[in-house]
């Protein structure tokens, strides 16, 4: 939501950034209450209709197994023929001539309610998807056949509401609408199908090679175990790894190729994410493929509609996508936004100010916000949005969550640690293969008298070798072994957690420096823009 909430404010602003005004209405404008309560009971009505089609109508099937489907196509008729009848009583609608201006938007009630009847195919898929539980591919023939039948039909029934029947012309031109339809219909098929093609010998070149693991193996080897250079690598090799890939071989290759490189190298480094937010991080670049050129499958298909260039379109898409990019990396460094360990007021207060950080980092990278920003504007709402998005950065800065102190007082910080917390251990060891790692591991504290009964209970026992701890056991299917310690290795360093300041507070400095932005800004507001624009 929060990515699809900052593409539409990123339009906004192109707009503005052009100097475009929008287009005269036809009609008076509701109130902005009345508009939004209209917009809630159209959410409502929606969600009444997705009930009544899997619970309403999902009876039928157990209830008449072999004539289920003669019976929902004989329902689905008469409601169409009903919402014939309602689009009868509005004037035909005139097809516009694309080369004419357009001087002024249309009636939105007239034209919803000349063409509801094309909802009808969406209820065949949500049916066949969701209660016949057909594949996807035949579920989207059945409801191209239900709309192959309104088009055969619309026409005849049309003009017999409206006392204009002429029977034998009006189904030819509703074969006609057929035909035409299927003709550019298959135009606009001839560049996917030839980009999805092409992708799919990048696709096969990709998994027959095994370049895929090896690419995996690179990060490793540029990132040199800087955490955002293991990010960033990683968002790239998912780009490539997408390219035309459908959605569930996208998540299943991305997630199995280089979700493991994060938690791995992460781990080595002192990253320690839950892993759904490592998953949600690659596929999110994974799923960004889909515009990127110059595969795009989706950018093709965008301008086969809209008519563009398909390659421009990509570009334009993947730098706009770039904008929303951000969010990902906030999956890895404020898991709070996956919404983990989170109740309902507290969440909503994340979606809040995460959807104004967003929108603020568009502003910033678009250059304009609410007028066009100076180069020092732009740098202060790039902190502000880092701020709204992160507070725990800078608190971490001005209180540290942790405090180091040396391994063989471990048994001590343990017993300061009170039960429910976690103490951060960085361990030196051996792989499976036997090759010297250091990672951090993250150790739950429980309940105990003193701090060998709490280490006790998460499965760890030591001994001391001169200045050195080394773990000297592991319980089973313990804390400590679910954390990855084992026998052997020894602790290099001891992190206990210390109380700290609440990190919202960084949000009043934020906002202040927000304020300053907006009242530097609305001095300029309205000015004439200067220099050459583009859309």
């Amino acid at each position: 939501m929060i990515s699809y909430i900052a593409l539409v404010y990123i339009v906004h602003l192109e707009a503005l950034k052009a100097g475009m005004q929008g287009l005269p209405r036809a009609y008076t404008p509701k109130p902005i209450v009345q508009r939004l309560i209209g917009m809630a009971f159209a959410i409502a009505a929606i969600c009444v209709l997705s009930f009544v089609v899997y619970y309403g109508m999902g009876w039928v099937r157990p209830a008449f197994p072999e004539t289920a489907s003669y019976i929902i196509f004989a329902f689905l008729t008469i409601v169409y023929v009903a919402l014939l009848y309602v689009a009868s009583k509005e004037e035909p609608l005139k097809l516009d001539d694309p080369n004419d201006e357009v001087t002024a938007l249309p009636m939105p009630g007239p034209t919803a309610r000349s063409g509801l009847h094309f909802i009808l195919p969406v209820v065949v898929l949500v049916w066949a998807l969701m209660v016949d539980r057909l594949s996807p591919g035949l579920s989207a023939f059945w409801a191209s056949a239900y709309m192959i039948f309104i088009l055969l039909t619309q026409r005849p029934l049309m003009a017999i509401f409206r006392g204009e029947s002429k029977l034998a012309s009006d189904i030819k031109d509703g074969f006609l609408d057929l035909i035409d339809g299927l003709v550019t219909g298959a135009r606009n098929m001839i560049g996917i199908g030839i980009a999805t093609a092409t992708a799919g010998i990048i696709v096969g070149a990709v998994s027959q090679t095994g370049v895929g693991s090896a690419l995996a193996d690179v990060v490793e080897v540029l990132s040199g175990g800087n955490i955002l250079a293991i990010l960033a690598l990683t968002a790239v090799l998912s780009l490539i790894l997408g390219m035309g890939l459908p959605t569930t071989a996208n998540y299943i290759v991305v997630s199995a190729l280089l979700a493991p490189v994060i938690v791995t190298l992460g781990q080595q480094n002192g990253l320690i994410v839950p892993l759904i937010a490592v998953h949600l991080f690659v596929f999110y670049f994974g799923i960004m493929a889909d515009v990127t050129p110059p595969v795009g499958l989706a950018s093709f298909a965008a301008a086969a509609v809209s008519g563009g260039d398909p390659i421009k379109t990509g570009v334009v898409a993947f730098f706009y996508s770039l904008r929303t990019a951000a969010l990902p990396f906030l999956f890895i460094f404020n898991t709070e936004l996956l919404l983990i360990n989170v109740g309902w007021g507290q969440g909503i207060f994340v979606f809040v100010v995460a959807t104004v950080a967003m929108l603020l980092f568009a502003a910033a990278t678009q250059g304009w916000f609410l007028a066009k920003n100076r180069f020092y504007e732009t740098i202060a709402l790039l902190l502000v949005a880092f701020t709204l998005f992160r507070p725990g950065f800078w608190m971490d800065m001005v209180s540290p969550p942790y405090d180091e102190v040396a391994p063989t007082e471990i048994t001590q910080a343990a017993a300061d640690t009170l039960p429910g917390n976690d103490l951060r251990l960085r361990v030196a060891g051996v792989n499976d293969l036997g090759d010297p790692i250091e990672f951090v591991a993250i150790l739950p504290i429980g309940e105990g008298a003193t701090g060998e009964e709490k280490l006790e209970a998460a499965g760890l026992l030591f001994r001391e070798d001169g200045d050195k701890m080394i773990i000297d056991d592991v319980g089973f299917d313990s804390a400590a072994q679910n954390a990855g310690l084992d026998w052997d290795q020894e602790v290099l360093r001891v992190l206990k957690p210390v109380s700290q300041p609440t990190k919202y507070i960084m949000f009043i400095p934020a906002l202040l420096l927000l304020a300053l932005v907006v009242f530097l800004q609305r001095g300029r507001n309205g000015r004439p823009v200067r220099g050459p624009q583009t859309a």
